[in-house]
């Protein structure tokens, strides 16, 4: 009997011992999580913290300004319908035609011109022409501006000089055509509402281009004897686009000088695309490229390569207007009676 009641004893004994071990482990394993559940939430905050510091900073940075295209005209608004009475789709395929081969032998008499196209004249109301068509604005500037924008052709540098040698950017273009952006101060009316306090700020003015600021175009030309064909042709070399700079103090005009040089040659099949003015007949359209061709303009010479040793415009020797006219009609003669003389009659 005693025997017994020890068994039981010793089994009651071992059966809490095991029950005290069990919840031990149990208490641990829950200790474990409850700190690994601690260390997750901290690094969960800490994340998010750390992501909102970054979307604060990001909102706090100053955004850089968008930089400003100063050859960004207009976008072209094409027509939804067709625009005119018939279907026009001949000028989109228009290619100007090559010139004459004219052997360097066979070219033994040249001279060249430098001549000014003043766009206020009756004959050259078409480079002012102002309306816009499928194909843009119609100003003769614009069209130089947007052939370069877009790549067509290069400008060149003409404080170099105008022999093409000095390729020019956009943005030197751009600082050329529509001048520079400068800093100035203005009444800041958010801190000083009346304007009492005299709390200032600094802004950046833009000076905006006007296409009706350039009125003339010079044109660098050659005219040249071709003995084989008995033939005096003139090819032309370039075109600038000739800004007037006026003191903004005093109102008195300073001079006048090329923006940039294009070369003629390259600016032919664009110009093929593009047609003229015509005020008597809108259907009998040229394009700019055969007026050029044709020599359908008005110019006046302000430079030769006759009898001019130093290279100087005729303005740096004769200072009389009316004699400056008088002289670029004397060189234009000279030229002329150089082919006359070849001939016998």
């Amino acid at each position: 009997m005693k025997f017994q009641l020890a068994k039981y004893v010793l089994l009651v004994a071992a059966f809490g011992l095991a029950s005290h071990v069990a919840d031990a482990q149990t208490r641990k394993k829950t200790t474990r999580s409850t700190t690994a559940k601690k260390t997750t939430t901290k690094t969960t905050k800490s994340n998010t913290a750390s992501a909102n510091l970054n979307a604060a900073a990001a909102d706090t940075v100053v955004k850089p300004v968008a930089k400003r295209d100063p050859l960004a005209f207009d976008t072209v608004r094409k027509s939804l319908r067709n625009d005119a009475a018939v279907e026009r789709n001949l000028v989109k395929d228009r290619t100007p035609l090559a010139h004459e081969n004219i052997r360097e032998d066979d070219a033994w008499y040249r001279e060249r011109v430098w001549r000014e196209i003043d766009i206020r004249e009756k004959m050259n109301l078409p480079f002012r022409y102002k309306a816009d068509e499928d194909n843009g604005n119609q100003r003769f500037i614009i069209i130089l501006l947007n052939a370069l924008r877009s790549g067509e052709v290069t400008a060149f540098d003409p404080t170099v000089d105008d022999r093409f040698t000095t390729p020019m950017t956009l943005d030197k273009i751009g600082e050329m055509v529509a001048g520079k952006c400068d800093t100035t101060q203005i009444p800041d009316y958010v801190k000083d509402p009346n304007g009492t306090k005299g709390i200032f700020k600094d802004t950046v003015v833009c000076a905006e281009f006007n296409p009706d600021d350039i009125a003339k175009f010079r044109i660098k030309e050659e005219w040249v004897f071709d003995k084989e064909s008995s033939r005096l042709y003139a090819r032309i070399l370039g075109i600038a686009p000739l800004k007037t700079y006026i003191d903004n103090a005093t109102g008195v005009v300073l001079g006048e000088a090329p923006l940039f040089w294009v070369y003629y040659p390259d600016l032919r099949p664009t110009l093929a695309k593009f047609e003229v003015y015509n005020g008597k007949n809108f259907g009998a359209r040229m394009s700019w490229e055969e007026l050029f061709e044709s020599r359908f303009f008005s110019s006046y010479i302000v430079k030769s390569t006759i009898e001019n040793p130093y290279d100087m415009y005729i303005k740096g020797y004769v200072k009389d207007d009316i004699l400056r006219l008088l002289e670029g009609e004397n060189v234009k003669e000279k030229i002329f009676n150089f082919e006359q003389d070849l001939w016998s009659y």
